[in-house]
């Protein structure tokens, strides 16, 4: 962005997704709860209890040439489609028991490869590094669960993808209401947007009103804050919809939804500010949903509620 520091760069992208940090395998070894790491999850069809599925069982996208040759020229030379990736965040982007990366996300960007004649390249790195890694030539696009913010755009350029909430979750027995919940114990990842705006506000509306504040326990990992309710302590956890969505149906019944999905906004995939590789991207993606490709995959992730008809070049909403 110019005239501004990388640091500002950084603080924009903390305010939405999650840095990963390690520390929650002792919790897990420790209580015996059910493992929800990005190490050893995944979901729906072909996975066992507790365990999950590493990616969809249909043959990879085949090559498009109208498509492929609007990849930029230095991209298509190379072969390689390198990414910027942060795990886990199961079930967009994690690791099978394998060590292998594998998610809805991935299943999509490999399809989306596989239409421009490229390799995927996964690179690992911090969340918050990702864009400025993107401005500065190591990446050439991001994918890990970016909402596509205004405040982004004015960074790199947006591919949309997807339709993600907020959402919650609560013990099978609870009854929570995410509008009603002064004085409550409320788990969520640090760093994401629950934490920083949408728990802050609500627990505002709590104390102005004379109300005890709202408890907001926050986690390093989604998936120490979901353990934290399914161990009873904590009421109910806020996180993005696809993610709730699916630590409900991995927990086997000891969570459900509390409220519905709001706030929604769109993923997308950030790519250098006006690099033509986003219009590769878009034509690729909506090739993937007009042969139904982007369905199937959507379906075998169990997040259909999310998905789109349409891509667009830079789509925030807010």
């Amino acid at each position: 962005m110019p005239g501004e520091k990388v640091e500002a760069i950084v603080l924009g992208a903390l305010q939405d997704r999650r840095i990963k940090v390690w520390r929650v395998a002792a919790l897990f070894a420790a209580t015996g709860a059910l493992a929800l790491s990005g190490c050893a999850s995944g979901g729906g069809g072909g996975s066992s209890e507790g365990g999950q599925k590493s990616s969809t069982a249909s043959a990879p996208a085949e090559k498009v040439d109208a498509i492929a040759n609007t990849v930029p020229e230095a991209i298509k030379s190379s072969g390689n489609l390198v990414i910027g990736v942060n795990i886990p965040y199961a079930p967009n982007e994690f690791k099978d028991p394998d060590g292998k990366i594998v998610g809805f996300d991935v299943d999509l960007m490999n399809a989306v490869a596989g239409t421009l004649g490229l390799k995927p390249e996964y690179r690992e790195a911090d969340f918050a590094k990702i864009i400025p890694s993107i401005q500065g030539g190591t990446f050439n696009v991001g994918m890990s669960s970016f909402t596509d913010s205004k405040e982004r755009e004015q960074s790199v350029d947006f591919v949309t993808y997807f339709s993600a909430g907020t959402l919650w979750a609560q013990p099978a027995d609870g009854n929570i209401d995410p509008d009603n919940a002064c004085g409550k114990k409320v788990a969520v990842q640090a760093t994401t947007v629950q934490e920083t705006d949408e728990l802050p506000a609500r627990s505002k509306k709590c104390t102005d009103a004379g109300k005890p504040p709202i408890n907001i326990i926050p986690f390093d990992s989604q998936d120490a804050a979901t353990n934290a309710v399914v161990l009873g302590q904590a009421d109910a956890m806020s996180a993005d919809s696809p993610v709730t969505l699916y630590a409900i149906k991995q927990t086997n019944g000891k969570l459900k939804q509390a409220g519905e999905t709001f706030d929604s906004a769109p993923y997308g995939w950030p790519v250098a500010k006006g690099s033509p590789l986003a219009q590769s991207l878009l034509q690729a993606l909506q090739h993937l949903i007009d042969t139904g490709k982007y369905k199937e995959i959507a379906a075998n992730w169990g997040l259909e509620e999310g998905m789109i008809d349409k891509p667009v070049i830079n789509g925030a909403v807010s």
